[in-house]
């Protein structure tokens, strides 16, 4: 590593300490002078730049005085962590579609490279207070989005990510958590157990320094970067004002693919994935509707359909003659011919076929269905 690396390495940390993630201005200023010629300007308590005001100014500035790049490396270092920045042959290249949004950099818990995973990865997000229903379809779609070789990418939060990630790890499959905290400090938590297997199996992913602690803020902002590294986001279970939606909302002006699982109408919980599926978002049932999504061209879903029934495997021209049967009562051959569209002696011939196999029974001159066939014909009738 050169110098010139070595230097921008240092300003990106010691930024990550003055700069609120996903701070746009900070972001423009990055890329205007650079960081190595920020980090100069603030350590020299130089005059505002654009787009600060006096009382914004001074507080980066106060926040600069307790920078210590060197010592978050330290710390990151002693958590099994580095740090990963633009130009690096591990940066996710998707991360620029943010723009000025984007991160000065990730640290990385885990020993696979972000780069490669976040090529071939899905969002699974969704509500934290989440039924039972909603966890069993996160777990579901993480476990089969595992399988099919896709990463799964959440938040580590308890409800749907959790579950996300616990069906992931259970197929043996890869999972990344972005948290809204310092890499070395598991949240909730409660998930500390589940954080620290991530981390071993996966990838923990973070923008904020060591020991940084998350606020309400900083988990709204880290949805960008989760909806960045993605190739789309699911959403299981979200209320209208949820997080959830937030990452579902960042994915769409990104161009990534949005898709929601549907819940019961009646439910509160469904209300916010059922608008984001009354708009441009997909409708999605399992991990196969997913990769058709997302995956290359020909990873298509299973056709859908309903079981096959005994009637299923009939003739299409015997179909015909029992559907124009009478649920009730007997039928003259006739008649029935016309019903079928067909003449008497095929209907007669075809209604011989369908005695033998226990779906017609003769009265007289007439015919009727059994027993059996009633219920199957009421049955492709609805």
């Amino acid at each position: 590593m050169s110098a010139g690396d070595d230097a921008e390495r240092l300003a990106r940390i010691f930024l990550a300490r003055v700069l609120e993630p996903g701070d746009e201005t900070g972001g423009r200023w990055v890329r205007e002078l650079g960081a190595v010629q920020l980090v100069r300007r603030l350590r020299e308590n130089g005059p505002p730049l654009g787009g600060a005001t006096d009382k914004r100014w001074a507080g980066l500035l106060g926040r600069a005085r307790q920078a210590e790049p060197e010592r978050d490396l330290a710390a990151a270092r002693d958590a099994g962590a580095r740090f990963v920045m633009p130009g690096d042959a591990e940066w996710p290249g998707q991360l620029e579609d943010l723009g000025d949004a984007r991160p000065l950099g990730l640290w990385v818990r885990g020993r696979a490279g972000l780069r490669m995973w976040a090529l071939r990865s899905v969002a699974v997000v969704g509500a934290r207070a989440c039924t039972e229903y909603g966890a069993h379809m996160a777990a579901l779609l993480g476990a089969g989005l595992a399988e099919r070789g896709w990463v799964v990418v959440s938040g580590g939060a308890y409800g749907v990510d959790g579950a996300a990630h616990r069906g992931a790890l259970g197929a043996g499959g890869a999972t990344v958590a972005v948290l809204a905290c310092g890499v070395d400090q598991p949240y909730p938590r409660g998930h500390t157990e589940l954080i620290t297997r991530i981390a071993q199996q996966g990838l923990v992913v973070g923008e904020l320094p060591p020991g940084d602690h998350p606020t309400p803020s900083r988990f709204i902002v880290r949805n960008r970067v989760i909806a960045a590294l993605t190739r789309g986001t699911v959403v299981v279970e979200a209320a209208h004002r949820s997080g959830s939606l937030v990452t579902a909302r960042a994915a769409q002006r990104l161009g990534r693919h949005t898709m929601g699982v549907p819940g019961p109408a009646t439910s509160g919980l469904s209300a916010g994935v059922h608008q984001l599926l009354r708009g441009d978002a997909e409708l999605v049932t399992d991990a196969a509707d997913v990769v058709e999504l997302v995956g290359e061209m020909g990873e298509l879903a299973p056709d859908r359909r309903g079981p096959v029934l005994p009637r299923d495997l009939l003739d299409p021209g015997a179909r015909r003659v029992l559907a124009a049967l009478p649920g009730r009562g007997a039928a003259q051959p006739g008649a029935i011919a016309r019903g079928a569209q067909t003449t008497p002696d095929d209907a007669i011939a075809r209604l011989y076929e369908l005695r033998s196999l226990g779906y017609v029974e003769r009265h007289g001159d007439g015919w009727k269905l059994t027993r059996q066939a009633m219920i199957s014909v009421r049955g492709g009738r609805h």
